[in-house]
This record gives structure tokens, C-alpha cells and sequence, in this order.
């Protein structure tokens, strides 16, 4: 099974680059189901149902996200109501929607996804190691591949994940950053692994927002409104091919795609 996971969704630029880009990738590498952190779609903060329609409808199957899911007010409701939009597993019991769930390709193989979200330099949750042990051994009864989006800022607590899950989930891509690291690994017990998959939108920015925003915020220290960035977009993820059989993987590797 070939899963391809896409990195943070910033704006309309990364909406573009998702409308324009995914059909050739899904040629390109025979995928079976299309993952995306979409926390950061809509207007670069928060997700609302008609940004989360359109990515659906470019061919994503499953929204994961993070710390910015409660930005727009309306997605309080619509969480509940769309099965295919994730909201970290760890927050507190009473949050809104759901953080993992079993899916099926068109193919009808199941696998199952979670969200989680760290707690290094973030809000104190859940504690997402012992949250994501406790729902694995659920998600295991029906089905061997299990894939994770530890939504966090510290690699280290990214990396500590991979090694504690080990063999017992199929992937665990990072996010939250923006910015892709080359670490992608398959464990020794079988789990693909990478710190973070990217971003997809205008990388002529910092982390997606217009550069002399940002710069005059550092300088200043002065409250400036961040505007989404609009140049040089791209697409940015990578692809995990497993054995349906094991739930192990078979290979990850990194994508780079620029919209032209």
C-alpha cells in the first residue's frame, strides 16, 4: 500500500499547490490513500468546512492536524460531523471531534489514522506516548497499518515517539514546523519515520508568512499581523509503501514538488 502524507497546508497558496500537484503525484506513485495536516488551510490559521470540501474534493482522504485546529470558530460543529477531519488524540476528554480513526482505501483495505501533538514548548495535553500506546492496541484489533501525525515542535520528542512505537505502527510523520528534515528512516522494528514532512505552500517566506512581516515583528517587537506569503510554491511530504500483510514498511521516501 502506497500512503502519501502531506505537510502543513499553509493558505490558498497550499491549496493551489494541492489542486495543481496531487493528481500527478497519485499517478506518479500509485497511491492507494492521501493524508494531509490541514490545520494552517485556511487563510493560513484554522480550517473551515469549505477550505476542508475543496481539499477533499482535490483528492485528499484524511485532514490531521494541531495546535491551530480551534482558530475558526465554525470548526466546533463541523468536527463532529466530518469523520475525516482528525484533532489531536490527547487533548482532554470533552474536546471536540475524534483523533484516530479506521479508514478504507478504495481498494477496501483498512487502515487506521492517528493524531497526536506534542507536549515539549507546546500546551501541556495529554501525555501523547501513553495516549497513542492505549489507542494503538484498539486500532490493532482492526487493522495492522496504523499511521501517525505527531504534530509537535521538539524533534527530540518526535524522535523519542518513533523509537517508543516501534514495530507496532506503520509510519509516523512528523509536522508542525514547516520545514522538511532529511531523517526519513525505517526502524529497526519496521516503522517508517521522519521529524517533518514540511509545508505545503510559499516557501519564499518564513514558515509560509511574508518575510518582512515576520522580520519587522523580530526587529521591533511589536505585534504585526502575519500575512500568507505568495511566491515560489511547493509541495512538500513523503510516501511510505506497506506491506499489507505486516503493517510493516517497505520504504519512505521524501517529496519535493515545486508548482510551476
Amino acid at each position: 500500500m502506497n500512503i502519501l502524507f502531506i505537510g502543513d497546508i499553509v493558505g490558498s497558496p497550499g491549496r493551489e499547490a494541492i489542486n495543481k500537484l496531487l493528481p500527478g503525484l497519485k499517478k506518479e506513485y500509485k497511491l492507494d490513500f492521501v493524508i494531509a495536516n490541514a490545520e494552517n488551510a485556511a487563510a493560513g490559521s484554522g480550517i473551515t468546512s469549505r477550505v476542508a470540501d475543496e481539499l477533499f474534493d482535490s483528492g485528499i482522504d484524511v485532514l490531521t492536524s494541531g495546535d491551530h485546529i480551534w482558530k475558526k470558530r465554525e470548526i466546533f460543529e463541523f468536527i463532529n460531523q466530518d469523520e475525516r477531519i482528525l484533532r489531536p488524540l490527547n487533548f482532554p476528554a470533552g474536546a471536540p471531534g475524534r483523533g484516530a480513526k479506521v479508514f478504507k482505501t478504495q481498494s477496501g483495505s483498512k487502515l487506521a489514522v492517528m493524531n497526536l501533538q506534542g507536549r515539549v514548548f507546546m500546551e501541556a495535553l495529554e501525555c501523547p506516548f501513553k495516549t497513542a500506546a492505549a489507542e494503538v492496541e484498539k486500532l490493532a484489533q482492526e487493522t495492522k497499518i496504523i499511521i501517525i501525525d505527531m504534530h509537535a515542535e521538539a524533534t527530540s520528542e518526535k524522535v523519542a515517539l518513533g523509537w517508543y512505537l516501534d514495530g507496532k505502527v506503520s509510519a509516523i510523520f512528523g509536522t508542525h514546523t514547516h520545514i522538511q528534515t532529511a531523517d526519513e528512516k525505517i526502524l529497526p522494528a519496521g516503522t517508517a519515520f521522519i521529524a517533518d514532512v514540511g509545508m505545503t505552500g510559499p516557501y519564499d517566506s518564513v514558515i509560509g508568512r511574508r518575510v518582512e512581516d515576520v522580520l519587522e515583528r523580530f526587529i521591533t517587537c511589536v505585534p504585526v499581523k502575519f500575512e500568507v506569503a505568495d511566491s515560489n510554491i511547493q509541495l512538500h511530504g513523503a510516501v511510505v509503501d506497506i506491506d499489507e500483510k505486516t503493517g510493516k514498511a517497505n520504504s519512505i521516501v521524501r517529496i519535493q514538488k515545486k508548482l510551476t
